[in-house]
């Protein structure tokens, strides 16, 4: 199987923690020289010195902020002049929660502007680099929403949608250039998200932390939450040569919770 994505480079964005920072290792391992992006540059640099770098491999740290789509234009576009990347994945975190009917509008242009114009703007900085190279490789994070809607957590739903949609549209249009577009929807991951859907439901219901998190366990036919390295090794598959002909797809990672097929 070839895995192997010496002489490409990656832009993992939502890269300080998480699945971003696991996606950036795993992608590294892989020969990959990886850009990692997000709003803390302190802990930026922290996160690309510790990633995976033989001879050949150059990381780089971009501090930007996907709420602030005019710098991010600016500062992706500076840096894939110099550094033109092949793979993107598109990640960072999810809207607050709550019911969609009491959302303001401005938290869904909030979301929107995030998880959606934001995608747009790195897409079009990117597609010249991987049309050059006649190869690339989209993979955007998503939520198990864009199948399922998961209750409490309105905006997301709406806006996560869209997002997929978006993918859809541009796995269509793209494949021709040899770029792929998919969709990985991590399920209950170990994260900095996970906690605060916790403390939403704890908020909501009045129960303890320990029965809400056994609760969403339970949901789960694994049993347990996903390791954020579970969710990185599909997305770095997704990257690889070897997954040249998924396209189009949105790929659960949810333990088997998901009821659809």
């Amino acid at each position: 199987m070839d895995l192997d994505l010496t002489g490409r480079h990656a832009l993992v964005c939502g890269a300080s923690e998480g699945i971003g920072r696991a996606t950036a290792h795993e992608l590294a391992l892989l020969g990959a020289s990886v850009t990692v992006l997000a709003r803390r540059a302190d802990v930026l640099q922290a996160v690309r010195d510790a990633l995976p770098a033989p001879a050949g491999q150059s990381h780089h740290a971009l501090a930007a902020d996907m709420d602030d789509t005019a710098t991010l234009q600016a500062r992706i576009e500076a840096h894939v002049a110099t550094f033109p990347a092949q793979v993107l994945v598109n990640n960072s975190g999810g809207p607050p929660g709550g019911p969609a009917h009491t959302a303001t509008a401005d938290a869904y242009l909030d979301a929107f502007r995030r998880h959606l114009l934001a995608g747009q703007i790195l897409v079009q900085a990117l597609l010249p680099g991987m049309r050059a190279a006649g190869w690339g490789r989209i993979v955007n994070v998503v939520s198990t929403s864009v199948r399922e809607p998961i209750a409490g957590l309105g905006v997301s739903n709406t806006v996560r949608g869209a997002v997929a949609g978006w993918a859809k549209t541009l796995s269509r249009e793209l494949a021709a250039d040899g770029i792929t577009v998919n969709n990985v929807l991590p399920g209950y991951t170990r994260t900095r998200r996970i906690t605060q859907v916790v403390a939403d439901r704890v908020a909501r219901s009045g129960q303890s932390e320990e029965t809400v998190v056994a609760t969403m366990q339970a949901s789960v036919p694994a049993g347990r939450f996903a390791e954020p390295e579970e969710t990185a090794g599909v997305i770095a598959f997704l990257c690889a040569p070897a997954a040249a002909y998924v396209n189009g797809t949105s790929l659960p990672v949810d333990g088997g919770r998901m009821a659809s097929i």
